[in-house]
């Protein structure tokens, strides 16, 4: 199997503190070897081994490929006039997600893997090189678990979420909706998905709902991801940390008792700043979640209704502009956050042994990410050792 350098990299995050400066592991003037689908070696680019292929990145920065751990991508339609309404001040009736639920459902198998292929590459331009996505714009039965089985074509972080809101076609008995998520649903989907997610709020699903939906999913070997906090306080957070959850998303509106309970345990809050961007609501407090402990990571919710991006780049530079997080603890959220997000360790970090995924830009530095917004820097994308973009 051939092995590749990339030699002259001005600035390597390589997310390990052992292997150069500061907590993002930096080093300069570094070079990386790939072996297969691996990474082999990192280091300066004179200490360099000899490989059989070689790429100058012409001292651009590299960092490990970034890790979307919450996205939402197998859908049809879009909703601009919402967008547009909410942006122009004007009041706006119309089914929010059950309008996509509508177009979703009538939309072929084939429109919708062409969808997902399509914001899955789009990301990947960007630089992401995991993606996790939820099914959740069916809610039947049948069309929860096509949509997870065209998910799992192209990722493997597949989570289950037909407890996304109460179906329209249960909006009169949401206990039997949820009698149906935890049975026949669940029964369905359980084989396509690694996770179980739910959305905890009100007007979607309450505590003790969620507590059942959760539950059901762990009995059937799906880890626990919530929904928690985004328009309200609640229990959603809560929740996620006493069932063990891997994250809680969202994150908006946490009492001190959260952030404690965030703090001391295993679970990730992830944050999703291009919902507060595109719905114009308060920020997530990053600082606050920082400083008190917790792991953070930084996710871009791409979905047709409240985060219509797949830029993770924009998400840093939000959260550095407006969260309070610095350029580094950004990135970092952005790649080894999201893979703690997902409970991996072979990716968002360049490391030997790790996955070969990574990202060179064009620009001596990884601060430029949140220095230059709305810029598309990334010039080369690796993933598992692959030249992809």
């Amino acid at each position: 199997m051939a092995t590749t350098v990339i030699t002259n990299i001005s600035s390597l995050v390589t997310n390990d503190p052992s292997l150069g400066e500061g907590p993002l592991g930096t080093i300069r003037d570094a070079a990386v070897v790939i072996d297969g689908d691996r990474v082999a070696w990192v280091g300066t680019s004179s200490k360099a081994p000899a490989t059989d292929n070689r790429v100058d990145a012409e001292g651009r920065a590299a960092l490990p490929g970034f890790v979307d751990s919450h996205s939402h991508l197998v859908f049809a339609g879009d909703r601009t006039a919402e967008f547009n309404a909410r942006m122009s001040g004007r009041s706006y009736s119309a089914g929010g997600i059950r309008t996509t639920v509508a177009a979703t459902r009538a939309a072929t198998d084939e429109a919708l893997d062409a969808n997902v292929r399509r914001y899955v590459h789009e990301a990947l331009r960007q630089g992401t090189t995991v993606l996790e996505t939820k099914s959740g714009y069916g809610l039947t039965v049948e069309d929860e678990a096509r949509a997870l089985r065209i998910a799992a074509a192209h990722t493997d972080e597949v989570t289950y979420l037909g407890a996304h809101i109460v179906s329209p076609d249960y909006a009169d008995d949401p206990a039997a909706y949820v009698d149906l998520v935890t049975g026949p649903m669940l029964d369905a989907c359980a084989p396509h998905a690694r996770w179980v997610d739910v959305f905890c709020e009100q007007g979607a699903f309450d505590g003790d709902q969620a507590r059942t939906i959760l539950t059901a999913g762990a009995a059937r070997g799906l880890t626990p991801r919530v929904h928690a906090n985004q328009l309200s306080y609640g229990p959603g957070v809560q929740l996620a940390v006493e069932l063990g959850a891997a994250s809680a998303d969202h994150c908006t509106h946490l009492t001190d008792a959260d952030v404690d309970a965030l703090a001391n345990g295993t679970t990730v809050a992830t944050l999703l700043p291009g919902a507060e961007f595109s719905t114009r609501a308060q920020w997530p407090d990053a600082r606050r979640l920082l400083d008190a402990g917790a792991t953070v990571a930084l996710s871009t919710d791409c979905n047709p209704g409240s985060s219509f991006t797949s830029s993770m780049p924009f998400c840093i530079a939000l959260a550095v502009r407006d969260m309070g997080m610095t350029p580094d603890e950004a990135v970092w959220s952005a790649t080894a956050g999201g893979a703690a997000a997902l409970r991996r360790t072979d990716v968002g970090r360049i490391t030997p042994g790790a996955r070969a995924d990574l990202a060179l830009l064009d620009a001596p530095s990884h601060v430029h990410l949140a220095y230059r917004p709305g810029v598309p820097l990334v010039s080369a994308v690796w993933r598992a050792g692959a030249r992809e973009a």
